[in-house]
């Protein structure tokens, strides 16, 4: 009987590689310093800067380790496709927490959504603000707790035309009379995180309001798919190349739609 491989888990430089460089493109990238309310965060822009045109321009908005090279790499991949992407920064400057101490410092954010929704504005100011992006085009994308904060924040600022939640921890959107961005929900079929019940109250949150959304589900894919450090199958989270693959390639064709 002949098995099936699994395909090594790649390198975030081959993710990086994997986003070819236009010719002539020069990517740059470099911390942003802000603060909301006496608090210091600190981000992470990318951008092709050898050409002076507006483009459009994507938030970030990490997992629940916090800013780091997970999402700075996505950062860079979407500057190779020609977007000015900001990373923003949830938590506050130098606070990365690991695992084990990732679910007291998440925990605030999830009990007080208007501090989250805070926060991830104050990213969407500074990527609004920056020279090379068109305001009439910027989204978001999220990964995990980023992923739900994608969602969050499509229900408070009106600014965004597209939202992409990858394996968000899902939740009912109370606020979608508000939300004028088209969403896309990249999901997990495995994903612990997303229960059947969970899925079914957050499309009926949406059903009866004017928003135009989406959801796929990925076969097998556990939490954290597109995670490359992800693996914790026993607790529902792993890599999965081909997951990741194709919701990279939904939310690219997303872009193509909503940017157009």
């Amino acid at each position: 009987m002949t098995q099936t491989s699994t395909p090594p888990v790649p390198t975030l430089a081959e993710l990086i590689d994997s986003v070819p460089l236009a010719p002539g493109a020069v990517i740059e990238t470099a911390a942003v310093d802000y603060d909301l309310d006496g608090v210091a965060l600190q981000g992470f822009v990318a951008a092709d800067t050898a050409s002076p045109t507006r483009r459009p321009g994507v938030l970030l908005i990490h997992d629940w380790l916090g800013l780091g090279e997970n999402t700075e790499t996505r950062a860079v991949m979407l500057a190779r496709l020609g977007y000015v992407a900001l990373a923003a920064d949830v938590y506050g400057r130098d606070v990365r927490p690991d695992n084990a101490e990732a679910p007291s410092v998440a925990g605030p954010y999830y009990a007080d959504i208007e501090l989250w929704r805070a926060r991830m504005a104050a990213g969407l100011d500074q990527l609004l603000a920056h020279p090379l992006v068109d305001p009439q085009r910027v989204a978001v994308i999220g990964y995990c707790f980023g992923g739900r904060g994608a969602l969050e924040l499509a229900q408070a600022r009106t600014e965004l035309v597209g939202t992409v939640a990858f394996h968000p921890t899902l939740a009912p959107m109370p606020d979608a009379a508000r939300v004028t961005a088209k969403v896309l929900v990249l999901g997990g079929d495995a994903d612990p995180l997303i229960s059947d019940d969970a899925v079914v109250a957050f499309k009926q949150s949406l059903r009866g309001t004017p928003v135009d959304w989406q959801f796929v589900t990925y076969s097998g894919a556990m939490h954290g798919f597109t995670i490359v450090s992800a693996n914790s199958p026993e607790h529902g989270t792993q890599y999965q190349a081909a997951a990741d693959r194709r919701s990279w390639v939904a939310m690219r064709e997303f872009f193509d739609e909503v940017f157009a």
